[in-house]
């Protein structure tokens, strides 16, 4: 009897750890993992702003970088012409503004081990795995604003989260460098986060940019 019952429990384990290693990572509220068509249509003319820097833990370098990623990101979709503000004599229609609003590398975190301690992987399966939980969170106040106008046309706060377990899972996440300031964040939680977070963002512009302004 005794022997049947550490046999069952050998196999709830080993459940467990099937369970963990297929599991998917997804981003709450977003569609991250659909493939995105490719865009070959009019583009909207805009300007990045520089992003005003309100969390604690970030310095003025983390809001330069995301500025840098957005930019390249944009380029990528092929939805806009990217106008730098000060030296285009073209002017842009929009200005995309905004804020990083939190930065939290290590939101939470610890060593999971036996019989306790470190979060979601805490107990006899954490002490299997020998995983340290390391969560790491960023978000963005972002606005859509008419240059002509001045009007607010969309704003939201875009969020992205990501963690050492799921980097595991998922390898060959990261791809290209991060914008200036972030370097030290390479291959790291922090580094997922932001990714997610920008491309959220591109996305956001995407559907909450009126047609009229693709135009050109």
């Amino acid at each position: 009897m005794r022997k049947s019952i550490i046999f069952l429990g050998y196999g709830c384990i080993f459940l467990g750890l099937s369970g963990c290693a297929l599991m998917p990572w997804r981003a709450h509220g977003t569609e991250k993992d659909k493939p995105r068509a490719v865009y070959s249509g009019p583009k909207a003319r805009v300007a990045i702003a520089d992003f005003e820097v309100k969390a604690a833990k970030a310095t003025g370098e983390v809001g330069l970088g995301v500025r840098e990623m957005l930019v390249t990101a944009f380029l990528d979709s092929n939805r806009f012409s990217v106008m730098e503000r000060h030296a285009s004599a073209a002017p842009a229609d929009l200005v995309i503004a905004g804020s990083v609003s939190e930065f939290e590398p290590h939101a939470s975190g610890g060593r999971s081990g036996l019989g306790g301690g470190g979060g979601s992987g805490s107990g006899i399966l954490g002490g299997l795995l020998g995983s340290s939980i390391n969560k790491a969170h960023i978000a963005l106040d972002v606005r859509i604003v008419d240059t002509l106008t001045s009007e607010v046309l969309a704003a939201t706060r875009i969020q992205g989260q990501a963690s050492d377990v799921s980097l595991n899972i998922k390898g060959g996440f990261f791809g290209g460098g991060l914008g200036a300031g972030l370097s030290a964040y390479s291959k790291t939680p922090m580094e997922k986060a932001i990714r997610i977070c920008i491309s959220e963002a591109v996305r956001y512009m995407s559907q909450n940019i009126p047609a009229a302004y693709y135009k050109y």
